[in-house]
């Protein structure tokens, strides 16, 4: 719901507002941020305020990329013009009702255009595109995540080899083991509505101490806004708990990895123009984008669909953006591998889901709990109009049985030097995000790649160490 900032500045200060929180979103999805007076506040709301550029000149552990050409020691790491979304206000209720608010970048005045590499302005770009085409966008995030106990209250004394899981044993949708961390469970569930980020349900999910939460679906920014801030959320909350979360895609080479799987639909005038009520019922191949889709689908839908599996080999880090990513995208782990489709199929990248007019949505099962959620919602619904404008054709048959076993269509890069030079090299890329985000974000793929290279594993010891 939109607000005039005179009436949102009237309700703070009637609440004694005394300091609120602002938070940008750096290129690997984490919020940096600050808690600033409310006199400031109500200085910045309307004209921006600077923000150190550093925050896309560094990685996630503050180390200066050494071949990034947006930002670095060759431009000193100015300032840049970050601007209030006064939409976004929610309160913190783990922080006594803090005020909050996101910001993104601009190029130049606050009134200018989304700086390039800033990711909710790339996801607004986006946006803006589809009203354009006369789409509405709706998106929701799932994910699955991995909770540990600490062995030490102290975060800078943690030993990550002592972690220990929250609960026991491979145990998905068990009422016993959300019971026995029933304070915590119901904190996620609680805390997050009273923060703006309501969840469809939480569950465990199969593996020691996993927990799988479905947030409630909107149009795709708040749908993006909500995933980043349900992740920073189950942090904040999890720590005032004992409780360490991880959104690694994989924390161990014996157990599944971690989802973030992105479900969405396109909308006119009140209509989910993916479904179809003439469809014939089948599962067919394509519907040649003429007339009725196949099973309920629309032929928008094929097309959105076709263009999701043209695309994702030139994108793939948008959704994959970690080394780490790579490992859960592995045979028999419950993530795909290939290029396929199939309805209700959760061996394939693309899930399709016909069914109500209100339900019937597509759900891209690629994406891992470690991609930035603004970046792979981006890559979705850019991929997606992708194959809606260009009227492709799902000639792609749909998946019968594993999609691990069904090659046909190609295969997914295998990791993550393979799928950013695969991005680096790719028009379609600067096609759909401009040149300025894909050169950025290559380059920053690159340095997280060359930071894996420079290391010298667990593995490589146990294997070498002795025998070699």
């Amino acid at each position: 719901m939109k607000i005039a900032i005179d009436d949102l500045l009237q309700q703070l200060e009637v609440a004694g507002t005394e300091k609120v929180k602002v938070a940008i979103t750096d290129i690997d999805g984490t919020l940096r941020g600050k808690v600033i007076g409310f006199d400031k506040f109500k200085s910045i709301v309307e004209k921006g305020f600077g923000f150190c550029d550093v925050v896309f000149g560094w990685d996630a552990g503050d180390r200066a990329y050494d071949n990034g050409t947006f930002t670095g020691w060759h431009t000193g790491y100015p300032d840049a013009m970050a601007v209030v979304d006064v939409d976004t206000m929610r309160r913190v209720p783990w922080e006594d009702g803090l005020p909050f608010f996101l910001a993104d970048f601009r190029a130049g005045a606050p009134g200018g255009d989304a700086l390039p590499v800033c990711p909710r302005g790339l996801l607004k770009k986006v946006v803006q595109e589809a009203a354009l085409d006369g789409y509405s966008a709706y998106f929701s995030q799932e994910f699955e995540w991995f909770n540990f106990i600490a062995a030490s209250d102290d975060p800078a004394n943690r030993s990550f080899a002592a972690l220990k899981p929250m609960t026991q044993g491979m145990f998905g949708y068990s009422i016993l083991r959300a019971s026995q961390g029933s304070a915590y469970f119901h904190a996620l569930f609680d805390e997050l509505k009273k923060f703006g980020v309501p969840l469809e349900g939480l569950h465990t999910e199969t593996g020691p101490g996993v927990y799988e939460a479905a947030i409630l679906y909107s149009d795709v920014l708040e749908a993006a806004d909500r995933a980043v801030l349900f992740k920073a959320g189950v942090k904040e909350i999890a720590y005032r708990h004992g409780v360490l979360p991880t959104f690694m895609a994989k924390v161990s080479e014996t157990l599944p990895g971690c989802s973030g799987h992105v479900h969405q639909s396109l909308w006119r005038d009140g209509v989910n123009l993916f479904h179809d009520s003439g469809g014939s019922g089948g599962v067919r191949g394509a519907s040649g984008g003429k007339g009725g889709g196949s099973g309920g689908m629309s032929s928008l839908m094929e097309s959105y669909m076709a263009g999701q599996l043209h695309c994702l080999p030139h994108i793939l880090p948008m959704v994959a953006p970690t080394v780490n990513s790579y490992k859960r995208l592995v045979e028999g782990a419950w993530a795909p591998t290939t290029l396929t489709w199939a309805v209700d199929n959760r061996t394939t990248a693309l899930r399709a889901l016909p069914g109500s007019a209100a339900s019937t949505r597509l759900e891209t099962r690629v994406v891992g709990s470690d991609a930035n959620p603004y970046l792979a919602m981006a890559a979705c619904l850019a991929a997606g109009l992708y194959g809606v404008r260009n009227h492709l054709a799902l000639n792609v048959p749909a998946t019968k049985g594993s999609g691990y076993a069904d090659k046909s269509n190609g295969v997914l890069p295998r990791n993550l030097w393979e799928a950013t030079q695969a991005m680096k090299v790719s028009p379609l890329a600067r096609e759909l995000f401009g040149e300025a985000f894909t050169d950025h974000f290559v380059r920053t793929r690159e340095w997280e790649w060359r930071q894996f290279g420079q290391v010298v594993t667990d593995w490589e010891l146990k294997r070498y160490l002795e025998i070699i």
